[in-house]
């Protein structure tokens, strides 16, 4: 089936509202929209269910990150907590030069990133099933990465100590969050000299075809993390840095 020709329409017009020609890119985004459609009758792999809110809040919502001049290079990029492979899959099918990882500590939400990435024929992207505390710790992909990006995942704080470690020296962390950032900003400074990081930039937009507000938090890696961090699972978000 694919999208309808309305899902077309609001993929492309909201493409052109970030700048972006998705038309060489529908066929891929209706190839996703029914893999994700049909593995959510399965299991429960987002809350989203009208064609509208999984091309709005899905697809478009995860390319608001290209709205940053981050993204020119064949960049090695990991999606911290992918859910069911957002914002990594849009964000790999517009730019099919990042090498991604997709992360997430859910069985059944890997298994279907890996079906999708498989059907989509997506060349660079790899699929990992476990937790980022213990992943960050291994040489693999300790400081392996040069962004990082994490959508709708934790509080800044706990996403900081998490995603910092796996940033390679002078790279970035991006989170996308929703308009009521500012509370876990106020608290982030005290923790981020901690893992080796500093505050980027925060931009501010509005979510094409919903006008819903946005912020894309940056955070840029300007010395190792300890090796003490993350700690073990669970704690982070138990006994958040700040």
């Amino acid at each position: 089936m694919g999208l309808s020709p309305e899902g077309v329409r609001l993929l492309l017009e909201g493409g052109n509202a970030l700048g972006l020609d998705l038309s060489p890119h529908v066929p891929a985004f209706s190839r996703l929209y029914d893999l994700l459609m049909e593995a959510n009758r399965r299991v429960n792999l987002t809350a989203l269910r009208t064609e509208t809110e999984v091309v709005v809040k899905h697809f478009l919502d995860s390319l608001t990150l290209l709205a940053l001049p981050l993204w020119e290079g064949p960049w090695r990029v990991l999606d911290l907590g992918t859910g069911a492979g957002f914002p990594g899959l849009p964000l790999k099918i517009v730019r099919p030069e990042l090498k991604i990882t997709l992360l997430d500590a859910t069985k059944k939400k890997v298994d279907f990133v890996a079906e999708a990435v498989a059907a989509l024929g997506l060349k660079g992207a790899k699929v990992l099933w476990g937790r980022a505390e213990v992943l960050a710790h291994d040489p693999t992909h300790r400081e392996a990465y040069h962004r990082v990006v994490a959508r709708a995942v934790a509080p800044m704080c706990v996403l900081a100590e998490l995603g910092l470690p796996f940033l390679a020296l002078e790279g970035a962390m991006v989170a996308q969050k929703g308009p009521k950032v500012a509370e876990e900003l106020g608290r982030l400074p005290q923790a981020l000299p901690l893992l080796g990081g500093r505050m980027g930039e925060v931009r501010r937009l509005a979510l094409p075809q919903g006008g819903e507000e946005r912020h894309l938090v940056v955070l840029v890696k300007e010395a190792s993390t300890p090796p003490r961090y993350p700690r073990r699972p669970g704690l982070p978000e138990k006994h958040p840095l700040c």
